[in-house]
């Protein structure tokens, strides 16, 4: 097979590996399934649109698409990896539509539909028969969703530009808010108002920060400075907004 030529696990498992046959069908859909439950209990696990069933069907209809134009290409000669492509574009759909708006004006499922995605890309390299880059790819990606958003989050914490969800108790309060970020070293950048919040007897806002003094870049990050904003009398409610 042209497909698995060089590849060190398929060589190991043997010829029949490498070849579109019932031993090695059931193989790949086997594998596919084990490696797609993994990565969607990873994701369901943290609660996210988009689990344990999701990334499966994801991931084992791409592998099934791969196998089939396998199969018609060295059967009928078609040349034309269609029912692969039609995966791919398949799979995009169905992430695009897991990402979600909050009414606090965040974007979630950012990662799980790119994680969708890639699992889709990965069922492709399982139905082709590449198993030693199918394993190296999903040790990528389940170190990408599970270990990488705590440098991730490192990161974003001590960056010097960064958003908050504000609720303040009166609209007039703004301008106090606004002088005391001042105070504390910071700049606005941008002010949002929240009109999903219009009837809730609060002012919602979404505010962008940088910092510019180098006692708050050296010393503070985001958390202990939205727990000192917190303090003040006229704030209900803020937190960072994730995006």
């Amino acid at each position: 097979m042209i497909f698995t030529v060089g590849d060190p696990i398929a060589f190991c498992l043997g010829k029949w590996s490498s070849q579109i046959n019932m031993a090695s069908i059931l193989f790949r859909v086997s594998l596919s399934i084990l490696l797609a439950a993994i990565i969607g209990w990873e994701r369901a696990s943290k609660r996210h649109s988009a689990g344990f069933r999701t990334f499966i069907l994801v991931t084992l209809a791409s592998t099934t698409a791969m196998m089939l134009d396998i199969f018609m290409i060295e059967t009928y000669g078609t040349g034309l990896w269609l029912l692969s492509a039609a995966t791919v574009i398949a799979a995009a759909t169905v992430s695009v539509n897991s990402i979600l708006f909050s009414s606090r004006s965040q974007i979630r499922g950012l990662t799980t539909a790119a994680g969708l995605w890639a699992s889709c890309i990965l069922g492709l390299t399982v139905g082709a028969g590449y198993y030693t880059v199918t394993l190296a790819v999903f040790i990528a990606l389940l170190i990408s969703l599970s270990l990488f958003p705590r440098v991730e989050g490192y990161l974003k914490n001590r960056s010097n530009h960064f958003e908050i969800h504000l609720e303040l108790t009166k609209s007039s309060y703004l301008r106090d808010f606004v002088t005391t970020i001042r105070k504390l070293g910071m700049t606005v950048d941008d002010i949002e108002s929240n009109t999903a919040y219009l009837n809730s007897g609060l002012s919602v806002y979404t505010v962008a920060f940088s910092i510019n003094s180098k006692e708050l870049k050296k010393y503070k990050t985001h958390g202990e400075i939205i727990e000192a904003l917190q303090t003040l009398d006229y704030v209900y409610h803020v937190e960072e907004m994730q995006r």
